[in-house]
């Protein structure tokens, strides 16, 4: 003869405690922790959200600035010095869809008290909701996007885009091969020197070290200007040591800088 045991007090009735500490703990503490997390992740990639856009990085003067700096550079050197600035260097769809399930798994743990586990529809509904919200703040916030992306991947991307931004801007096409680009992916936080053929049979990469250091430490510094300024004194250095300047130079790449969305 078997009984049914039809809720929990019946259960309790029977002898049988209920392991429910954790889930009680969760489900007074879960919600305001989950809340409190998701709030400072949003303030902090609000606060930064303009360091992303390729219209606030540069102003109008920060960018006559820097095209003096590379005409400084140039006069002591053949070499031609373009910086490319881009907001990002892939969308990176995976990084929105990580988010999401990050959001699914982590506030499931955290509001398990909460949710209705007695009502499928509705915890399907509860959860994907979750899900939704990390995959959303993910598509809009860049900096909460980018926890969810991999250094590796990130690398990866950025020097991609690298190399092309390198031959669109048609580097490779100078006469003694001298050309050098200074590539900023604000989203990835990379950072990419590419030289020409001519650069690379005479310049070893640790060269360009101290170039993307100044870089990065002018925008950990809040001042993309200042870091890039330095760098292509950095980068001019470089090159007026190995491809000095020459009678007969001419100017094959404008002096500017490039900054767009990507």
């Amino acid at each position: 003869m078997f009984a049914t045991l039809s809720n929990s007090q019946d259960w309790e009735a029977a002898g049988h405690s209920l392991r429910t500490s954790w889930i009680e703990f969760t489900g007074r503490y879960g919600a305001s922790g989950l809340v409190a997390l998701a709030l400072v992740f949003v303030v902090i990639a609000l606060v930064r959200r303009h360091r992303y856009r390729a219209v606030n990085v540069l102003n109008q003067v920060d960018l006559k600035r820097l095209q003096g700096a590379i005409a400084e550079a140039e006069k002591k050197t053949v070499g031609e010095i373009l910086p490319v600035i881009v907001e990002r260097s892939d969308a990176h769809p995976q990084a929105a869809w990580i988010a999401g399930l990050f959001s699914f798994l982590f506030g499931s743990a955290l509001l398990a008290a909460w949710l209705p586990w007695d009502q499928p529809v509705a915890l399907l509904a509860s959860q994907l909701a979750m899900g939704l919200v990390g995959y959303l703040l993910a598509r809009v916030l860049p900096d909460f996007q980018r926890r969810f992306i991999g250094e590796a991947r990130a690398t990866e991307m950025a020097t991609e885009q690298a190399f092309q931004e390198f031959y669109v801007h048609k580097l490779h096409e100078t006469e003694a091969k001298t050309g050098v680009l200074l590539f900023v992916s604000l989203l990835e936080h990379r950072v990419i020197v590419l030289g020409d053929a001519g650069i690379d049979e005479k310049v070893d990469p640790n060269h360009w070290v101290e170039t993307t250091d100044a870089i990065l430490d002018g925008i950990r510094r809040g001042s993309l200007c200042e870091g890039l300024s330095e760098g292509v004194a950095r980068a001019g250095e470089v090159l007026a040591e190995y491809f000095p300047w020459a009678e007969g130079d001419r100017n094959e790449i404008p002096d500017r800088i490039i900054v767009r969305k990507q």
